[in-house]
């Protein structure tokens, strides 16, 4: 039996919500569980289960080529060093991420986020990696925190095309707290020539303690979480196609916006 107890490492679960204002209303909400994961307790976690690993054969598999960075490098590594080298910063503490692993062999991960800290657990930065379905396309967002706040609010410009039904001509009003017992992240999609709120989703998530049954049972739970996500992308996309949102294709084709 494991006697390694995770101090920082969790389970959260809850929910995620969706909500469009214009030019269609549109709404859903559903249940979801993630992974944080202190990197530096990261192996430790991982040989707690028996359904959990980075082998291939494991239920819930974390696989290092599908997080930020060369494959050939920590993640922790490859994230501070992207962090402090866009901030200015010389960060070597704790980095946690929240993501999701692959769980029967797949893997779906709209937005991983990497929290980091000083030596004082003080959050001084985020990292944002966010990946587009169906393209497979990855951008790392890099966020100042403010240590003296514990719910940060922070704007910046849309950098890749993530939703057909979405323009590039956005920017994001981003609000998260620092991950305690609760865990929440809500972002809204606003018009850069008006400041219209067209879309906003938020991430309301309850800590749970990680143990190897709550490892297991997480997997009875939701046996096909990341299937699940990508499910919903789909069958959401074609709800709005069938009330007519318009369509924008992305950048790099050369077809041009339907309505």
């Amino acid at each position: 039996m494991v006697d390694f107890v995770p101090k920082h490492s969790a389970i959260y679960q809850g929910t995620v919500r969706h909500r469009r204002f214009t030019p269609r209303t549109h709404a859903f909400r559903y249940r979801v569980f993630m992974m944080y994961f202190d990197l530096d307790e990261l192996d430790d976690v991982l040989a707690m289960s028996p359904w959990w690993s980075v082998k291939r054969w494991s239920l819930a598999r974390f696989s290092r080529k599908d997080y930020f960075g060369d494959e050939s490098a920590s993640i922790k590594g490859a994230v501070l060093a992207e962090v402090n080298n866009r901030l200015g910063l010389k960060l070597t503490g704790p980095v946690r991420m929240l993501t999701n692993c692959r769980y029967f062999g797949f893997i779906i991960n709209p937005i991983t986020i990497y929290y980091c800290f000083d030596e004082n657990e003080q959050l001084q930065a985020m990292l944002l990696e966010v990946t587009n379905t169906p393209w497979n396309e990855k951008i790392a967002y890099v966020l100042k925190s403010d240590p003296s706040l514990q719910s940060q609010r922070i704007q910046f410009n849309k950098g890749m095309h993530v939703s057909p039904f979405h323009p590039m001509e956005h920017f994001y009003d981003w609000r998260s707290n620092t991950p305690h017992q609760k865990l929440a992240v809500h972002m809204q999609n606003k018009e850069r020539k008006n400041e219209q709120c067209v879309f906003d989703a938020t991430l309301s998530l309850t800590r749970q303690p990680l143990t190897p049954r709550s490892m297991a049972t997480v997997l009875f739970n939701y046996p096909v979480m990341t299937m699940k996500v990508a499910f919903g992308i789909y069958w959401q996309a074609l709800k709005l196609w069938v009330k007519k949102v318009p369509f924008y294709s992305h950048p790099n084709s050369s077809s041009t916006t339907t309505k």
